[in-house]
Protein backbone atom coordinates (compact mmCIF):
# COMPACT_ATOMS: atom_id res chain seq x y z
CA UNK A 1 0.00 0.00 0.00
CA UNK A 2 1.22 3.61 -0.71
CA UNK A 3 2.80 5.44 1.89
CA UNK A 4 0.75 8.30 4.11
CA UNK A 5 2.13 11.36 5.30
CA UNK A 6 0.77 12.75 8.27
CA UNK A 7 0.31 16.65 9.02
CA UNK A 8 2.43 19.10 11.28
CA UNK A 9 3.08 18.16 14.77
CA UNK A 10 3.51 20.39 17.65
CA UNK A 11 6.25 19.80 19.85
CA UNK A 12 6.17 21.20 23.70
CA UNK A 13 8.60 24.05 22.54
CA UNK A 14 6.21 25.53 19.95
CA UNK A 15 7.93 23.79 17.47
CA UNK A 16 6.48 22.17 14.27
CA UNK A 17 8.14 19.29 13.10
CA UNK A 18 6.53 16.71 10.26
CA UNK A 19 6.29 12.81 10.80
CA UNK A 20 7.01 10.52 7.53
CA UNK A 21 5.41 7.43 7.29
CA UNK A 22 6.99 5.35 4.57
CA UNK A 23 5.61 2.12 3.47
CA UNK A 24 8.49 -0.44 2.08
CA UNK A 25 7.36 -3.45 0.62
CA UNK A 26 9.49 -6.67 -0.01
CA UNK A 27 8.56 -8.60 -3.25
CA UNK A 28 7.81 -11.90 -3.48
CA UNK A 29 5.88 -14.78 -5.68
CA UNK A 30 2.56 -15.84 -3.55
CA UNK A 31 1.98 -19.26 -5.45
CA UNK A 32 -1.24 -20.55 -6.59
CA UNK A 33 -2.22 -24.51 -6.87
CA UNK A 34 -2.27 -26.29 -9.93
CA UNK A 35 -2.10 -23.67 -13.09
CA UNK A 36 -3.09 -20.70 -11.43
CA UNK A 37 -1.01 -17.46 -12.76
CA UNK A 38 1.43 -16.48 -10.44
CA UNK A 39 1.99 -12.77 -9.33
CA UNK A 40 4.25 -10.43 -7.77
CA UNK A 41 2.99 -8.39 -4.55
CA UNK A 42 1.99 -4.69 -4.72
CA UNK A 43 4.48 -2.57 -5.76
CA UNK A 44 6.14 -4.95 -8.20
CA UNK A 45 5.11 -5.98 -11.80
CA UNK A 46 6.30 -9.36 -13.12
CA UNK A 47 8.98 -9.04 -15.79
CA UNK A 48 7.94 -12.04 -17.98
CA UNK A 49 11.24 -12.59 -19.74
CA UNK A 50 12.96 -12.94 -16.96
CA UNK A 51 10.43 -14.33 -14.47
CA UNK A 52 11.65 -11.41 -12.03
CA UNK A 53 9.27 -9.06 -10.16
CA UNK A 54 10.20 -5.45 -11.25
CA UNK A 55 9.28 -2.69 -8.92
CA UNK A 56 6.94 0.19 -10.05
CA UNK A 57 7.59 3.75 -9.83
CA UNK A 58 3.96 5.17 -8.63
CA UNK A 59 5.64 8.57 -8.49
CA UNK A 60 5.29 7.95 -12.32
CA UNK A 61 2.20 6.26 -12.22
CA UNK A 62 -0.35 7.21 -9.87
CA UNK A 63 -1.44 10.98 -10.79
CA UNK A 64 -0.60 13.25 -7.45
CA UNK A 65 0.21 10.16 -5.11
CA UNK A 66 1.20 13.40 -2.76
CA UNK A 67 -0.77 16.95 -2.29
CA UNK A 68 -0.12 20.07 -1.26
CA UNK A 69 3.58 20.66 -0.94
CA UNK A 70 4.11 16.89 -0.94
CA UNK A 71 7.12 15.79 -2.97
CA UNK A 72 6.94 12.23 -3.87
CA UNK A 73 10.27 9.97 -3.51
CA UNK A 74 9.79 6.32 -5.51
CA UNK A 75 11.53 3.37 -3.50
CA UNK A 76 11.53 -0.12 -3.91
CA UNK A 77 7.80 -1.64 -3.42
CA UNK A 78 5.98 1.55 -2.73
CA UNK A 79 7.16 5.65 -2.53
CA UNK A 80 7.76 8.22 -0.02
CA UNK A 81 5.75 12.04 0.24
CA UNK A 82 7.80 14.39 1.76
CA UNK A 83 7.81 18.19 2.03
CA UNK A 84 9.08 20.29 -0.79
CA UNK A 85 10.18 23.38 1.32
CA UNK A 86 10.32 22.44 4.78
CA UNK A 87 14.24 22.85 5.94
CA UNK A 88 14.07 20.19 8.46
CA UNK A 89 13.79 17.90 5.78
CA UNK A 90 16.45 18.68 3.45
CA UNK A 91 18.60 15.70 2.56
CA UNK A 92 18.18 12.91 0.83
CA UNK A 93 14.45 13.18 0.16
CA UNK A 94 14.85 17.00 -0.72
CA UNK A 95 12.90 16.81 -4.34
CA UNK A 96 15.37 17.08 -7.00
CA UNK A 97 13.05 19.18 -9.14
CA UNK A 98 12.54 22.07 -6.88
CA UNK A 99 14.71 24.90 -6.09
CA UNK A 100 16.70 24.95 -2.56
CA UNK A 101 15.41 26.60 0.22
CA UNK A 102 18.16 29.88 0.71
CA UNK A 103 15.96 31.45 3.72
CA UNK A 104 16.85 32.02 7.22
CA UNK A 105 16.26 28.85 9.77
CA UNK A 106 13.70 30.04 12.47
CA UNK A 107 15.50 31.35 15.59
CA UNK A 108 13.28 29.19 18.13
CA UNK A 109 14.12 26.09 16.09
CA UNK A 110 17.37 24.05 15.31
CA UNK A 111 17.67 21.92 12.56
CA UNK A 112 17.43 18.33 13.51
CA UNK A 113 19.17 15.52 12.10
CA UNK A 114 18.21 14.24 8.86
CA UNK A 115 16.32 10.96 8.79
CA UNK A 116 18.51 7.92 7.77
CA UNK A 117 15.45 5.95 6.00
CA UNK A 118 17.16 2.14 4.68
CA UNK A 119 17.34 1.33 1.60
CA UNK A 120 16.06 -1.94 0.19
CA UNK A 121 18.10 -4.02 -2.61
CA UNK A 122 16.18 -5.51 -5.41
CA UNK A 123 16.27 -9.37 -4.73
CA UNK A 124 16.65 -11.54 -8.00
CA UNK A 125 14.67 -14.19 -7.49
CA UNK A 126 12.46 -16.67 -10.17
CA UNK A 127 9.28 -16.62 -10.39
CA UNK A 128 7.05 -19.43 -9.13
CA UNK A 129 7.45 -22.35 -10.92
CA UNK A 130 10.58 -21.70 -12.15
CA UNK A 131 14.08 -22.19 -10.22
CA UNK A 132 17.77 -21.07 -10.57
CA UNK A 133 20.16 -23.15 -12.47
CA UNK A 134 24.01 -22.88 -11.76
CA UNK A 135 24.19 -20.21 -14.92
CA UNK A 136 21.52 -18.04 -12.58
CA UNK A 137 19.03 -18.26 -14.85
CA UNK A 138 15.21 -19.22 -14.37
CA UNK A 139 14.36 -22.96 -15.49
CA UNK A 140 10.55 -24.40 -15.17
CA UNK A 141 9.81 -26.62 -12.67
CA UNK A 142 8.54 -30.20 -13.24
CA UNK A 143 6.50 -30.33 -10.77
CA UNK A 144 4.85 -33.96 -11.85
CA UNK A 145 8.08 -35.70 -12.13
CA UNK A 146 9.07 -33.86 -8.49
CA UNK A 147 5.78 -35.46 -7.35
CA UNK A 148 5.18 -31.55 -5.55
CA UNK A 149 2.15 -30.97 -7.35
CA UNK A 150 -1.23 -30.75 -5.29
CA UNK A 151 -3.75 -32.45 -7.97
CA UNK A 152 -6.49 -35.10 -6.26
CA UNK A 153 -5.48 -38.84 -6.73
CA UNK A 154 -8.17 -39.08 -9.16
CA UNK A 155 -6.53 -36.94 -11.88
CA UNK A 156 -3.74 -36.57 -13.94
CA UNK A 157 -0.71 -34.30 -13.64
CA UNK A 158 0.44 -32.07 -16.74
CA UNK A 159 3.07 -30.20 -16.77
CA UNK A 160 3.23 -26.97 -17.84
CA UNK A 161 5.75 -23.74 -18.49
CA UNK A 162 5.70 -22.33 -15.12
CA UNK A 163 2.94 -24.51 -13.24
CA UNK A 164 1.49 -27.64 -13.84
CA UNK A 165 -2.03 -28.67 -14.73
CA UNK A 166 -4.34 -30.81 -13.05
CA UNK A 167 -6.41 -33.05 -15.37
CA UNK A 168 -9.59 -36.02 -15.64
CA UNK A 169 -9.10 -39.37 -17.85
CA UNK A 170 -11.49 -39.59 -20.61
CA UNK A 171 -14.93 -39.67 -19.68
CA UNK A 172 -14.29 -37.22 -17.11
CA UNK A 173 -14.08 -33.28 -16.14
CA UNK A 174 -12.73 -31.32 -13.77
CA UNK A 175 -15.28 -29.36 -11.59
CA UNK A 176 -14.24 -27.58 -8.31
CA UNK A 177 -11.10 -29.57 -8.01
CA UNK A 178 -12.91 -33.40 -8.38
CA UNK A 179 -13.04 -35.22 -11.54
CA UNK A 180 -16.90 -36.16 -12.29
CA UNK A 181 -18.16 -38.18 -14.56
CA UNK A 182 -19.43 -37.06 -18.12
CA UNK A 183 -23.10 -37.87 -18.38
CA UNK A 184 -22.51 -38.72 -22.48
CA UNK A 185 -26.09 -39.83 -22.83
CA UNK A 186 -26.83 -35.86 -22.27
CA UNK A 187 -25.10 -34.62 -25.21
CA UNK A 188 -26.59 -37.17 -28.25
CA UNK A 189 -23.37 -38.96 -28.33
CA UNK A 190 -25.96 -41.97 -29.83
CA UNK A 191 -28.01 -42.34 -32.36
CA UNK A 192 -31.06 -44.04 -30.41
CA UNK A 193 -30.53 -45.43 -26.89
CA UNK A 194 -27.63 -44.28 -25.01
CA UNK A 195 -26.43 -46.08 -21.05
CA UNK A 196 -23.80 -44.21 -19.64
CA UNK A 197 -21.38 -46.05 -17.69
CA UNK A 198 -18.72 -44.68 -15.10
CA UNK A 199 -16.16 -42.75 -17.23
CA UNK A 200 -17.45 -43.73 -20.64
CA UNK A 201 -20.74 -44.63 -22.59
CA UNK A 202 -22.43 -47.57 -24.19
CA UNK A 203 -24.81 -47.38 -27.13
CA UNK A 204 -27.63 -49.96 -27.99
CA UNK A 205 -30.02 -49.70 -31.02
CA UNK A 206 -33.84 -50.44 -31.20
CA UNK A 207 -35.23 -53.25 -31.96
CA UNK A 208 -34.99 -54.09 -35.89
CA UNK A 209 -31.52 -52.41 -35.91
CA UNK A 210 -27.83 -52.70 -35.65
CA UNK A 211 -25.36 -51.02 -34.01
CA UNK A 212 -22.67 -50.07 -36.70
CA UNK A 213 -18.80 -50.32 -36.45
CA UNK A 214 -18.86 -46.79 -35.23
CA UNK A 215 -20.52 -47.77 -32.32
CA UNK A 216 -22.46 -44.66 -32.39
CA UNK A 217 -25.13 -45.09 -35.08
CA UNK A 218 -27.14 -47.82 -36.06
CA UNK A 219 -28.57 -49.46 -39.06
CA UNK A 220 -31.81 -51.07 -40.42
CA UNK A 221 -32.30 -54.71 -40.25
CA UNK A 222 -34.24 -56.11 -43.39
CA UNK A 223 -36.10 -58.41 -41.71
CA UNK A 224 -37.55 -59.68 -44.81
CA UNK A 225 -34.06 -60.50 -46.23
CA UNK A 226 -33.04 -62.32 -43.35
CA UNK A 227 -35.94 -64.53 -43.03
CA UNK A 228 -39.49 -64.11 -44.08
CA UNK A 229 -41.65 -63.64 -41.36
CA UNK A 230 -45.03 -63.37 -43.35
CA UNK A 231 -47.21 -65.79 -44.73
CA UNK A 232 -47.30 -64.05 -47.81
CA UNK A 233 -45.49 -60.63 -48.28
CA UNK A 234 -43.03 -59.05 -46.39
CA UNK A 235 -42.30 -55.20 -47.14
CA UNK A 236 -39.49 -54.00 -45.39
CA UNK A 237 -39.35 -50.52 -43.63
CA UNK A 238 -37.39 -48.40 -41.18
CA UNK A 239 -36.56 -50.30 -38.21
CA UNK A 240 -39.67 -53.26 -38.98
CA UNK A 241 -41.59 -54.61 -41.46
CA UNK A 242 -45.45 -55.04 -42.08
CA UNK A 243 -46.99 -58.08 -43.74
CA UNK A 244 -49.14 -57.82 -46.52
CA UNK A 245 -51.68 -60.25 -48.16
CA UNK A 246 -52.53 -61.05 -51.97
CA UNK A 247 -55.61 -59.37 -52.98
CA UNK A 248 -58.18 -61.08 -51.93
CA UNK A 249 -56.69 -62.15 -48.40
CA UNK A 250 -56.53 -60.23 -45.54
CA UNK A 251 -54.16 -60.00 -42.58
CA UNK A 252 -55.19 -61.24 -39.15
CA UNK A 253 -54.39 -59.76 -35.65
CA UNK A 254 -50.87 -61.40 -35.63
CA UNK A 255 -50.03 -59.39 -38.76
CA UNK A 256 -48.45 -62.29 -39.99
CA UNK A 257 -51.05 -64.24 -41.64
CA UNK A 258 -53.49 -63.95 -44.02
CA UNK A 259 -56.97 -65.29 -44.16
CA UNK A 260 -59.40 -65.28 -47.07
CA UNK A 261 -61.47 -62.41 -47.53
CA UNK A 262 -65.13 -63.00 -47.95
CA UNK A 263 -65.84 -60.52 -50.61
CA UNK A 264 -69.39 -61.57 -51.21
CA UNK A 265 -70.08 -60.11 -47.19
CA UNK A 266 -68.94 -56.72 -47.93
CA UNK A 267 -72.16 -55.71 -50.08
CA UNK A 268 -75.30 -57.31 -51.65
CA UNK A 269 -74.47 -55.21 -54.54
CA UNK A 270 -71.04 -56.40 -55.39
CA UNK A 271 -73.05 -58.89 -58.11
CA UNK A 272 -76.07 -58.00 -59.80
CA UNK A 273 -77.42 -61.58 -59.00
CA UNK A 274 -75.75 -64.12 -56.57
CA UNK A 275 -71.65 -64.11 -55.24
CA UNK A 276 -69.72 -67.39 -54.80
CA UNK A 277 -66.82 -66.89 -52.28
CA UNK A 278 -63.52 -68.46 -53.57
CA UNK A 279 -59.98 -68.49 -51.89
CA UNK A 280 -58.63 -65.17 -52.20
CA UNK A 281 -61.32 -63.92 -55.24
CA UNK A 282 -64.98 -64.69 -55.88
CA UNK A 283 -67.03 -65.03 -59.13
CA UNK A 284 -70.75 -63.35 -59.90
CA UNK A 285 -73.38 -65.78 -61.39
CA UNK A 286 -76.42 -65.19 -63.21
CA UNK A 287 -79.79 -67.32 -63.12
CA UNK A 288 -81.06 -69.50 -65.90
CA UNK A 289 -81.83 -67.62 -69.14
CA UNK A 290 -79.11 -64.83 -68.80
CA UNK A 291 -75.40 -64.68 -69.42
CA UNK A 292 -73.22 -62.32 -67.47
CA UNK A 293 -71.68 -59.27 -68.95
CA UNK A 294 -67.70 -58.23 -69.59
CA UNK A 295 -68.27 -56.50 -66.37
CA UNK A 296 -67.89 -60.00 -64.73
CA UNK A 297 -71.27 -58.41 -62.40
CA UNK A 298 -74.18 -57.86 -64.10
CA UNK A 299 -76.62 -59.79 -66.19
CA UNK A 300 -78.20 -59.84 -69.13
CA UNK A 301 -81.14 -61.51 -70.52
CA UNK A 302 -81.06 -64.38 -73.40
CA UNK A 303 -83.29 -63.51 -76.20
CA UNK A 304 -84.51 -67.40 -76.39
CA UNK A 305 -86.82 -66.90 -79.41
CA UNK A 306 -84.47 -65.03 -81.70
CA UNK A 307 -81.51 -67.91 -80.81
CA UNK A 308 -84.31 -70.72 -81.42
CA UNK A 309 -83.92 -71.87 -77.86
CA UNK A 310 -87.21 -72.12 -77.14
CA UNK A 311 -89.73 -75.32 -76.45
CA UNK A 312 -92.99 -73.71 -78.33
CA UNK A 313 -94.80 -75.15 -80.99
CA UNK A 314 -95.56 -74.27 -84.28
CA UNK A 315 -98.85 -72.83 -83.60
CA UNK A 316 -97.38 -70.77 -80.59
CA UNK A 317 -95.52 -67.65 -80.40
CA UNK A 318 -92.96 -67.07 -78.52
CA UNK A 319 -92.49 -64.09 -76.37
CA UNK A 320 -89.21 -63.30 -74.73
CA UNK A 321 -89.04 -62.17 -70.83
CA UNK A 322 -86.60 -61.30 -68.56
CA UNK A 323 -84.66 -64.61 -67.65
CA UNK A 324 -87.05 -66.83 -69.80
CA UNK A 325 -89.69 -66.65 -72.56
CA UNK A 326 -93.57 -67.39 -73.15
CA UNK A 327 -95.41 -69.68 -75.34
CA UNK A 328 -98.54 -68.44 -76.62
CA UNK A 329 -101.53 -70.18 -77.96
CA UNK A 330 -103.17 -68.45 -80.57
CA UNK A 331 -106.25 -66.31 -78.96
CA UNK A 332 -109.65 -67.47 -79.68
CA UNK A 333 -112.37 -65.08 -79.91
CA UNK A 334 -115.42 -66.15 -78.09
CA UNK A 335 -118.84 -65.47 -78.66
CA UNK A 336 -120.25 -62.70 -80.14
CA UNK A 337 -116.99 -61.65 -80.91
CA UNK A 338 -115.75 -62.92 -84.21
CA UNK A 339 -111.75 -62.91 -85.07
CA UNK A 340 -110.43 -60.22 -87.34
CA UNK A 341 -106.52 -60.43 -86.80
CA UNK A 342 -104.13 -62.54 -85.06
CA UNK A 343 -104.78 -60.55 -82.28
CA UNK A 344 -108.05 -58.58 -82.26
CA UNK A 345 -111.41 -59.64 -81.89
CA UNK A 346 -114.68 -57.86 -82.88
CA UNK A 347 -118.06 -58.12 -81.76
CA UNK A 348 -120.80 -56.83 -84.73
CA UNK A 349 -123.28 -54.46 -84.15
CA UNK A 350 -125.69 -56.34 -86.21
CA UNK A 351 -125.34 -58.86 -82.95
CA UNK A 352 -128.15 -58.15 -80.40
CA UNK A 353 -125.42 -59.89 -78.35
CA UNK A 354 -122.94 -57.49 -78.42
CA UNK A 355 -124.92 -54.53 -77.71
CA UNK A 356 -123.51 -54.17 -73.84
CA UNK A 357 -120.49 -55.80 -75.09
CA UNK A 358 -117.42 -54.20 -75.81
CA UNK A 359 -117.01 -53.04 -79.74
CA UNK A 360 -113.22 -54.34 -79.51
CA UNK A 361 -110.91 -56.72 -77.79
CA UNK A 362 -107.88 -56.26 -78.64
CA UNK A 363 -104.84 -58.62 -77.20
CA UNK A 364 -101.20 -57.48 -75.81
CA UNK A 365 -98.41 -58.59 -74.03
CA UNK A 366 -95.90 -56.92 -72.19
CA UNK A 367 -93.22 -58.01 -69.30
CA UNK A 368 -91.87 -56.12 -66.16
CA UNK A 369 -88.77 -57.31 -63.97
CA UNK A 370 -89.79 -58.46 -60.36
CA UNK A 371 -90.10 -55.44 -57.59
CA UNK A 372 -89.92 -52.50 -60.09
CA UNK A 373 -89.79 -49.26 -58.46
CA UNK A 374 -92.88 -47.32 -58.30
CA UNK A 375 -94.70 -45.39 -59.41
CA UNK A 376 -94.13 -46.37 -63.02
CA UNK A 377 -96.01 -45.52 -66.30
CA UNK A 378 -95.79 -48.23 -67.83
CA UNK A 379 -98.41 -48.70 -70.90
CA UNK A 380 -100.57 -46.32 -72.87
CA UNK A 381 -103.37 -46.24 -74.62
CA UNK A 382 -104.76 -43.59 -77.42
CA UNK A 383 -107.45 -43.36 -79.13
CA UNK A 384 -106.99 -44.14 -83.20
CA UNK A 385 -110.17 -41.89 -84.44
CA UNK A 386 -111.18 -38.85 -82.94
CA UNK A 387 -114.78 -37.85 -83.86
CA UNK A 388 -116.99 -34.26 -83.46
CA UNK A 389 -118.60 -34.03 -80.57
CA UNK A 390 -117.52 -37.46 -79.02
CA UNK A 391 -115.08 -37.77 -75.49
CA UNK A 392 -113.62 -40.27 -74.20
CA UNK A 393 -113.26 -42.23 -70.89
CA UNK A 394 -110.57 -44.72 -69.86
CA UNK A 395 -110.62 -47.23 -66.63
CA UNK A 396 -109.56 -50.35 -66.00
CA UNK A 397 -112.56 -52.96 -66.29
CA UNK A 398 -110.82 -55.61 -64.46
CA UNK A 399 -107.65 -57.75 -63.25
CA UNK A 400 -107.35 -54.51 -60.72
CA UNK A 401 -108.35 -56.36 -57.69
CA UNK A 402 -104.98 -55.85 -55.79
CA UNK A 403 -105.05 -51.76 -56.87
CA UNK A 404 -101.63 -51.79 -58.08
CA UNK A 405 -102.56 -50.43 -61.24
CA UNK A 406 -104.62 -46.84 -61.83
CA UNK A 407 -105.19 -45.40 -65.17
CA UNK A 408 -103.77 -41.53 -65.52
CA UNK A 409 -105.20 -39.41 -68.60
CA UNK A 410 -102.82 -37.60 -70.41
CA UNK A 411 -104.80 -35.99 -72.68
CA UNK A 412 -108.34 -36.00 -74.64
CA UNK A 413 -107.59 -39.06 -76.47
CA UNK A 414 -105.59 -40.79 -74.57
CA UNK A 415 -103.84 -42.25 -70.89
CA UNK A 416 -101.21 -44.16 -69.29
CA UNK A 417 -101.23 -47.11 -67.08
CA UNK A 418 -98.99 -46.39 -63.67
CA UNK A 419 -98.05 -49.16 -61.80
CA UNK A 420 -98.48 -48.20 -58.22
CA UNK A 421 -97.01 -51.28 -56.12
CA UNK A 422 -94.11 -53.23 -56.42
CA UNK A 423 -95.10 -56.80 -58.09
CA UNK A 424 -93.00 -59.65 -56.88
CA UNK A 425 -92.53 -62.53 -59.99
CA UNK A 426 -93.21 -64.73 -61.41
CA UNK A 427 -96.56 -63.96 -61.66
CA UNK A 428 -99.00 -63.32 -64.36
CA UNK A 429 -101.63 -60.37 -64.65
CA UNK A 430 -104.61 -59.99 -67.32
CA UNK A 431 -106.14 -56.47 -67.27
CA UNK A 432 -108.88 -54.94 -69.32
CA UNK A 433 -108.56 -51.50 -69.86
CA UNK A 434 -111.29 -50.31 -71.39
CA UNK A 435 -112.06 -46.88 -73.20
CA UNK A 436 -115.43 -45.52 -73.54
CA UNK A 437 -116.53 -43.32 -76.54
CA UNK A 438 -119.57 -40.79 -75.37
CA UNK A 439 -120.74 -38.74 -78.48
CA UNK A 440 -123.71 -36.61 -77.33
CA UNK A 441 -124.56 -35.15 -80.71
CA UNK A 442 -125.68 -38.68 -81.79
CA UNK A 443 -126.74 -39.83 -78.86
CA UNK A 444 -123.48 -42.81 -78.92
CA UNK A 445 -122.14 -44.80 -76.00
CA UNK A 446 -119.57 -47.23 -76.81
CA UNK A 447 -116.19 -49.09 -75.70
CA UNK A 448 -113.37 -50.98 -76.55
CA UNK A 449 -110.78 -53.26 -74.64
CA UNK A 450 -107.17 -53.92 -74.90
CA UNK A 451 -106.66 -57.43 -72.95
CA UNK A 452 -103.20 -56.49 -71.65
CA UNK A 453 -101.18 -59.70 -70.52
CA UNK A 454 -98.30 -58.62 -68.04
CA UNK A 455 -95.95 -61.57 -67.66
CA UNK A 456 -93.47 -60.53 -63.75
CA UNK A 457 -90.43 -62.16 -64.18
CA UNK A 458 -88.40 -63.69 -61.63
CA UNK A 459 -85.72 -61.47 -60.53
CA UNK A 460 -85.68 -57.71 -60.79
CA UNK A 461 -82.96 -57.51 -63.54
Amino acid sequence: MPPRSLGPVNSGDGRQSFMILTVTILAFWLPCPGNAQQQCTNGFDLDRPSGQCIDIDECRTIPEACRGDMMCVNQNGGYLCIPRTNPVYRGPYSNPYSTSYSGPYPAAAPPLPAPNYPTISRPLICRFGFQMDEGNQCVDVDECATDSHQCNPTQICINTEGGYTCSCTEGYWLLEGQCLDIDECRYGYCQQLCANVPGSYSCTCNPGFTLNEDGRSCQDVNECASENPCVQTCVNTYGSFICRCDPGYELEDDGVRCSDMDECSFSEFLCQHECVNQPGTYFCSCPPGYILLDDNRSCQDINECEHRNHTCTLQQTCYNLQGGFKCIDPIRCEEPYIQISDNRCMCPAENTGCRDQPFTILYRDMDVVSVRSVPADIFQMQATTRYPGAYYIFQIKSGNEGREFYMRQTGPISATLVMTRPIKGPRDIQLDLEMITVNTVINFRGSSVIRLRIYVSQYPF
